[in-house]
């Protein structure tokens, strides 16, 4: 209708309804604020009071609608909208009569009312949210605490570990130096030991390591603040009276590093970020105190060590000493003993070498044909056999040599020959001896010593073999030390006992059969000449020592 389209230019949603309860007029505003609109009876039915109390039967009389087309009088209400799709709409309506129509004007009130809920929303999030920033003040201060006393546990935590794996200081100071450095950020941080007044670098950050062993010395207010066990903390142009200016001021801290009364040293941290120290000085007294306690420990130590290296020197220079004592004795023996015996074998040996060759001009004087020949043959086997034992006993006299007592230059092959005479009742009919002899020059060495050493590896040798083998035997020369080498194709020594066999006391022989002591006498007597001597064995594959000794 044309009388109503002045309805059109409202931005309010417009409908117009006459007495019969029929739909006239509704505007553009209105079609599109309830787009959902089919009736006037369900339209009523999802308009409602914004408050209100159901008293009577009747539900039409509690619609808005019903409410403003029954008005005798101009009708105004805030009523809200139940839009199914989009939701809850809260509108200010005005009913206007004329007539027999009722003009009815729905302003919009939603956002205003979103707005005074989120005011009063906001005014509660605003409590809450100076409520919340007073906890989280509180809270901050908290965690602070919490976050120094964690890095405090956690540092201690870390030298704990340190000091138990390790007693080395060194070790010791400088992963405090490194937890120290990167809490407080520093560019120079390290460690000096007291020396009188004085304080010399024993540990410094690698960028100065050319400082360790420098002499540190404060002035008299500082160095009695750290004789009274106090943390000094400062700004300063020079990190100490013997140092050059720095470039810019320096944020240093000193602490003191005490063990009951005694000042052990200090660590001088410096850093360009100034800081106020609160929770810090409890971490650093905590770790100066363990630092103490470490390095005291860690003195102690050394300490111990040092006299337990003394006492196993003194312990190895006495075994050295039994073992060199029981050789001299056996030696003494020994060569008593072959002097008594030659002395008593030489005297009869004279007598029957004379008697041999009186016997022998007799001989030449008989005529017999069938006997003389018998009889020179019988004086010649005696001459002979006479000859061996004399030599026997001046090769027994030669071995022993007790009055060799200086270095002597001395042919090695004929030792070694001399040698292998001597335990010819060991080899004969049993094992064969090669000789792969180098020509050697004249070697300066107490011959009798070696002697006894090549005797002692030479009867090992044989006794390795059980039924027959071979014992090769190799002189050489080179790179001026001369090198013996004797292999037999033995029993060899099972691996786990090859480090054992130059230990005093050690055999691998039966109980009753060997001391234990001829390969060690070997090993010191070889020492003695400045050599060494080494094994190369396979169980079931015998066995190879190689002596080795300056040629000059």
């Amino acid at each position: 209708m044309d009388k109503f389209e002045f309805f059109s230019k409202f931005n309010d949603a417009v409908i117009i309804i006459n007495d019969k309860k029929e739909v006239l007029y509704k505007n553009n505003a209105f079609r599109r604020t309830f787009v959902d609109f089919v009736n006037l009876q369900k339209f009523s039915h999802q308009l409602n009071f914004d408050v209100c109390s159901l008293d009577g039967e009747n539900m039409e009389m509690y619609s808005p609608i019903y409410q403003a087309i029954t008005s005798p009088q101009n009708f105004f209400a805030y009523v809200n909208y139940q839009n199914i799709q989009k939701g809850l709409f809260y509108f200010n309506i005005t009913a206007i009569k004329r007539n027999s129509y009722v003009v009815i004007i729905f302003n919009d009130v939603s956002a205003q009312n979103k707005i005074e809920i989120l005011d009063k929303e906001y005014n509660l999030l605003s409590e809450k949210y100076k409520k919340l920033q007073e906890e989280n003040k509180n809270f901050i201060k908290i965690k602070q605490k919490a976050q120094a006393q964690a890095i405090k546990m956690v540092l201690i935590n870390k030298m704990s570990n340190v000091i138990r794996e390790s007693i080395d200081i060194s070790k010791i100071t400088n992963s405090a130096l490194k937890e120290l450095s990167n809490m407080f950020g520093a560019f120079k941080i390290y460690y000096a030991s007291t020396l009188d007044k004085s304080f010399k670098i024993e540990q410094v950050n690698k960028d100065f390591k050319s400082e360790i062993d420098s002499i540190v010395k404060f002035d008299e207010a500082t160095y009695k603040l750290i004789v009274n066990k106090q943390i000094v903390v400062s700004n300063c142009l020079k990190e100490h009276l013997n140092a050059k200016n720095l470039k810019k001021s320096a944020f240093r801290i000193i602490v003191p590093i005490y063990h009951l009364n005694q000042l052990l040293g200090i660590i001088v941290i410096l850093s360009h970020q100034q800081r106020e120290l609160n929770d810090e000085i409890d971490i650093l007294e905590s770790v100066a105190a363990q630092l103490g306690n470490a390095i005291i420990q860690a003195k102690l130590y050394e300490k111990d060590l040092k006299t337990m290296a003394e006492l196993q020197t003194t312990l190895k220079e006495l075994k050295d000493t039994q073992v060199q004592l029981i050789n001299s004795e056996k030696m003494a023996s020994l060569g008593q003993l072959i002097a008594g015996v030659a002395h008593e074998i030489n005297t009869p040996l004279a007598s029957i070498n004379s008697n041999n060759s009186i016997i022998a001009k007799f001989i030449k004087k008989i005529n017999d044909k069938e006997i003389a020949p018998i009889l020179k043959e019988i004086n010649d086997i005696d001459r002979e056999a006479v000859l061996r034992i004399s030599n026997m006993v001046k090769s027994l006299k030669k071995f022993v040599r007790l009055d060799e007592a200086e270095l002597q230059e001395a042919d090695i092959n004929k030792e070694l020959d001399l040698t292998l005479d001597l335990i010819r009742h060991e080899t004969k009919n049993k094992i064969e001896i090669i000789r792969n002899y180098s020509e050697l020059p004249l070697i300066k060495c107490y011959p009798n010593m070696l002697n006894q050493v090549f005797m002692n590896i030479l009867i090992n040798a044989c006794q390795s073999i059980a039924k027959s083998g071979q014992i090769n035997i190799t002189t050489e020369l080179k790179d001026n030390s001369l090198i013996v080498k004797i292999k037999d194709d033995g029993k060899g020594i099972a691996p786990e006992k090859i480090n054992k066999i130059f230990t005093a006391g050690y055999t691998t022989k039966g109980v009753g059969v060997g001391t234990g002591l001829g390969l060690a006498i070997s090993e010191k007597i070889i020492q003695k000449h400045k050599g060494k001597i080494t094994v190369n064995s396979e169980s079931g594959h015998g066995s190879e020592f190689v002596i080795t000794i300056p040629s000059k």
